[in-house]
């Protein structure tokens, strides 16, 4: 069965039996409304004859009041009475005659005996049990049709005549079964043929309107199988079956397929923006890309650099916000817009001396022509001179990491055999005396201690380019610099160094080899401690850089000549008497390994308040730390292109 039919079925059978449930509650209804007039009725024609009754009893007395007061002559005198009042008797043969529910009209005495009765067989007989009317009037409609339409029986409407507060006599009226069927029966047999008819009624225009309501399906079908054709197929389900005529089915099958390019598409486009936002956490370069109505839509980290603002305050904001013309960098790229031209390169001294160069591209809408929007770059001369030292520095460390894997190799074998067969030449000058063949055991020592340097060099150098073991984990940085810290306390002391911390309140947590990283901050602040021989103040300050967690160790040692300083990070260089020139560079080398950066200013004129060294240690933080901070800009930006669109 086509779903288009299912669907018809079900619609028609829910309207049927809502229709069918409706009509059998109306047609109880109407029962127990006739039941209730038979029932008032009733009490009308039962209050009459109680009426009446009253009259012969006080007409009967009157007439012939009785000789004795007994109970016996009383009720002997009331049955006279009411025996001979033709009236009562006219009454109640009228009411059995003219009433088409009416079996019997009676009055009994106290005692249940018949008195009078339009049926002379139960004059003076106990009265029969007989369910009260007022019961089916008040029961249920499956109880009332279980009495109507049962077996036959007799219902009484009772009305009392009371006597000293008590029941003197009781007026009964009769209504058979048979009776309140037969008056029933027609107006029931046309409710139930209404009740049908409506339902048959509700069951066609259900039907229709159904089948009316899923016409449209056919357009909404050929709509959406064109608009798959136009946007590609989705490998993974089948094409829609065009063959059969269920227009329900073939609907279903086209929104999955769209469903599934829709899912396709996001993935796409959810890959595309993560590559992009780990492009912009990367880059150096201050990146901001701008609607038509000068509205940023995508800010880099390093326009912070630039601006000295949060990037992500600034997400969804006009142009004019976001550079004041008052300064040279806003009033450069406020003039390079009004330009309405693109611009390939321009140099702009900042108010603090930094060269920056700003470019602008502009992107059009080649079917009208206008523009979509503009991309500015910041960048940072001084930046790239110093990623430049940086590539420089890590092209020298991969070259020493290239000579050292053949040295290991080429040398330690050669020097092994050398100490080997000096050893054996200076046992058999020991067997000749230190003064045999003029002192060559002196010789031959010096040769000893010179091989042994060598090997040393040898075996500093193949552990500085053995590949690291890196023992990844989520660390508080804060917690790093504390143990790092408590470790050099007393040699600080010593040497009369007053170390103070900086720290923040919220947590540095990044993903790095805790012990790789303290050994990289312990070489710096031995360093710092070694540049300050009469002892100073030693400043570690830990702070969040957006996506880094920034360590700086500054000293007020004697700072570092500028023609020195771009080589410090070499292996072997140093300008200590008694320096191995390995700890900068396997410092550098653990910031590398890690993504971070390891970057240095020093002052070394004497006179300068800000004397000294500064290290700059740089980790990525781990994924979850900068989460929110980007999950606010990101949604800034959302915010800002909706409204553009």
């Amino acid at each position: 069965m086509r779903l288009k039919t299912k669907l018809v079925v079900s619609a028609t059978g829910l309207t049927f039996a809502i229709v069918a449930v409706l009509s059998i509650l109306f047609v109880g209804e109407l029962l127990r409304q006739r039941i209730e007039q038979t029932a008032a009725a009733n009490d009308v024609l039962a209050n009459e004859v109680t009426l009446m009754t009253r009259q012969a009893v006080e007409t009967g007395l009157r007439a012939n009041p009785p000789t004795d007061l007994s109970e016996e002559a009383l009720y002997s005198a009331v049955a006279n009475a009411l025996r001979n009042y033709q009236p009562l008797a006219d009454v109640m043969n009228a009411i059995v005659r003219y009433s088409p529910t009416v079996q019997d009209v009676s009055v009994t005495d106290a005692r249940g005996v018949t008195v009078v009765s339009t049926d002379p067989d139960a004059v003076n007989q106990l009265a029969g049990e007989r369910n009260s009317l007022d019961s089916i009037r008040n029961g249920s409609i499956a109880y009332q049709r279980r009495q109507v339409f049962g077996r036959p029986q007799v219902f009484d409407t009772v009305q009392p005549l009371d006597r000293n507060g008590k029941p003197f006599l009781v007026v009964r009226v009769g209504v058979r079964s048979t009776f309140l069927r037969n008056s029933y029966e027609p107006w029931l047999e046309a409710a139930a043929l209404f009740a049908l008819l409506a339902a048959i009624g509700a069951m066609i225009a259900a039907a229709v309107i159904a089948n009316a309501a899923l016409q449209p399906i056919e357009q909404i079908s050929r709509e959406l199988e064109k608009l798959t054709l136009e946007s590609g197929t989705a490998p993974s389900l089948p094409a829609p079956d065009r063959s059969g005529n269920d227009a329900v089915v073939r609907v279903t099958q086209t929104i999955d397929r769209l469903g599934e390019q829709m899912r396709s598409k996001e993935a796409g486009y959810t890959a595309l923006q993560a590559n992009l936002n780990q492009m912009l956490d990367t880059l150096r370069d201050g990146v901001l890309l701008f609607t038509s109505d000068r509205r940023a839509v995508m800010v880099s980290d390093a326009v912070t650099f630039f601006l000295n603002r949060p990037h992500e305050d600034l997400v969804g904001r006009q142009l004019e916000e976001i550079f004041d013309v008052e300064t040279e960098l806003g009033a450069a790229v406020l003039r390079a817009f009004a330009d309405g031209e693109s611009v390939s390169v321009e140099s702009v001294t900042l108010e603090d001396g930094r060269q920056v160069q700003i470019s602008l591209d502009r992107f059009g809408d080649s079917q009208s022509g206008g523009s979509m929007g503009t991309l500015i770059t910041l960048r940072d001369l001084e930046s790239m001179m110093q990623l430049g030292q940086e590539l420089e520095i890590a092209r020298r460390l991969a070259a020493i990491g290239r000579l050292t894997a053949g040295v290991g190799h080429e040398v330690k074998n050669p020097i092994n055999a050398m100490v080997v067969h000096l050893e054996l030449l200076r046992g058999k000058l020991a067997v000749a005396g230190p003064e045999a063949f003029g002192g060559a055991q002196r010789h031959v020592d010096i040769l000893a201690g010179e091989m042994q340097r060598l090997d040393r060099v040898v075996q500093t150098l193949a552990d500085f380019s053995r590949p690291m073991d890196l023992k990844l984990r989520e660390h508080d940085l804060r917690q790093v610099v504390d143990a790092v810290v408590e470790l050099t306390a007393a040699e600080m002391q010593e040497n009369g160094v007053h170390v103070v911390v900086r720290v923040p309140q919220e947590p540095l947590t990044v993903r790095a080899d805790a012990e790789l990283v303290r050994q990289a901050l312990l070489n710096l602040l031995l360093n710092g401690m070694q540049a300050m021989p009469q002892g100073g103040e030693m400043r570690i300050t830990l702070h969040r850089d957006y996506q880094f967690g920034v360590v700086e160790v500054t000293d007020e040692g004697e700072g570092i000549a500028p023609e020195v300083l771009p080589r410090i990070f070499e292996l072997y260089f140093t300008t200590k008497s008694k320096g191995s020139g390995i700890g900068l560079a396997m410092t550098y080398r653990i910031l590398q390994l890690h993504g971070g950066t390891l970057d240095v200013r020093s002052n070394p004129n004497p006179h300068a308040d800000d004397r000294g060294t500064t290290f700059t240690l740089r980790l990525p933080l781990a994924a979850g730390a900068a989460e929110t901070r980007k999950a606010a800009a990101a949604e800034a930006g959302r915010r800002a292109m909706g409204e553009h669109v």
